[in-house]
């Protein structure tokens, strides 16, 4: 049986509406323009007055701060602009793909091979592949012979395409690891003919 599981590797934290003009309830912020520029700390309708006669919106940037951090802008381009650094983001998000293949340890060997091959194509298409052995009944008796037995036979057939990732995780009636793809390598360059070789 083969399960797939999608998850990213990277964390992503999208834009966040922020206060603007009257929603601004603290006394004091401290105010930057649209360049950059500081104005130092200002009473917040003060500020509100002057982004309001530039035509602009008083947003605030970095409530955390002691004051608070705003900013002279045009709200509606900043969260526009904000919104398309969010979508560029997300295109760059690395996903990860890893395949299930579930074991029993009394398998058959043509059928442990079939299951290796897939195994195979999955790595050389640089997904990872979670193995699971399941034991029942009688089969536990021998889990801790069986088991590794299993494994070390896994990784010696896969030794060319990939790697275990972590150390295997051992429950009641399962043993779990997962085989990574090795990282391509670049081939290495050829030697430079010897410039002192002359024809015949």
């Amino acid at each position: 049986m083969f399960h797939l599981y999608f998850f990213k590797e990277v964390t992503y934290i999208s834009f966040q509406e922020l206060r603007t003009n009257s929603q601004i309830r603290i006394s004091e912020v401290r105010v930057i323009d649209e360049k950059g520029n500081s104005f130092g700390i200002l009473a917040t309708g003060e500020a509100i007055k002057l982004a309001q006669e530039r035509g602009m919106d008083l947003v605030e940037i970095s409530p955390s701060a002691k004051p608070p951090v705003c900013k002279i802008t045009d709200y509606s381009k900043y969260r526009y602009e904000q919104l398309k650094k969010d979508k560029e983001n997300k295109k760059k998000q690395h996903v990860v793909v890893v395949k299930e293949i579930q074991i029993r340890p009394n398998i058959d060997r043509h059928d442990l091979e079939i299951k290796l091959s897939h195994a195979k194509e999955f790595l050389l298409k640089q997904f990872k592949v979670k193995f699971v052995i399941r034991f029942r009944g009688r089969e536990m008796e021998y889990k801790d012979i069986r088991g590794p037995e299993m494994i070390d036979t896994v990784v010696k057939y896969l030794a060319d395409v990939g790697q275990m990732e972590n150390d295997p995780f051992k429950e009641d009636k399962i043993i779990i690891f997962v085989m990574m793809p090795t990282r391509k390598t670049t081939e290495a360059p050829k030697p430079a003919a010897d410039q002192n070789t002359t024809k015949a």
